[in-house]
């Protein structure tokens, strides 16, 4: 551990904070991680989007990054995203991307990447929801990032 952000979980390999930001919804939005062991971290935005859709970005660039290999804990405010990636999503790809009212999904094609990037991890892969705003210290700095791009894209 290089410069550790918070108190990352021991026994991971990666712990990855999580979190999506916009202004406005639809409006100018960002996305962040952080890599709590090594302090990394990567962020973008977009000029016309939704919370929903940074907080899922943000998720699959987690993956992205973190690779199939090696324990993974990911963490996120978003129960959105992890109720999404955990639970719902295999169900509304059984029933041809449709929700339980039958409408389709919002989103598919991020939740799609994000499904394929988490079933496809070899490694250990487990996932944290973590209150927002709430002091900790990787879901606050990805939080900072997020929104420093949401005013870049403003």
């Amino acid at each position: 551990m290089t410069n550790p952000i918070g108190h990352p979980t021991p026994g991971f390999d990666l712990v990855i904070a999580t979190d999506g930001s916009c202004s406005g919804n639809p409006g100018p939005g960002g996305w962040a991680w952080v890599e709590q062991m090594s302090g990394q971290t990567k962020a973008g935005g977009s000029a016309s989007t939704t919370n929903n859709i940074m907080e899922l970005t943000a998720m699959i660039s987690a993956l992205e990054f973190a690779g199939p290999e090696g324990d993974l804990l990911l963490r996120s405010d978003s129960s959105y995203v992890i109720k999404s990636m955990t639970q719902w999503a295999p169900g509304w790809r059984r029933r041809g991307w449709k929700k339980a009212d039958g409408k389709p999904v919002l989103n598919r094609e991020l939740i799609e990447r994000m499904l394929n990037l988490y079933e496809s991890r070899t490694g250990r892969t487990e996932v944290e929801w973590v209150r927002g705003h709430s002091g900790d210290a990787a879901n606050e700095l990805a939080d900072t990032l997020a929104v420093e791009q949401t005013a870049k894209f403003a």
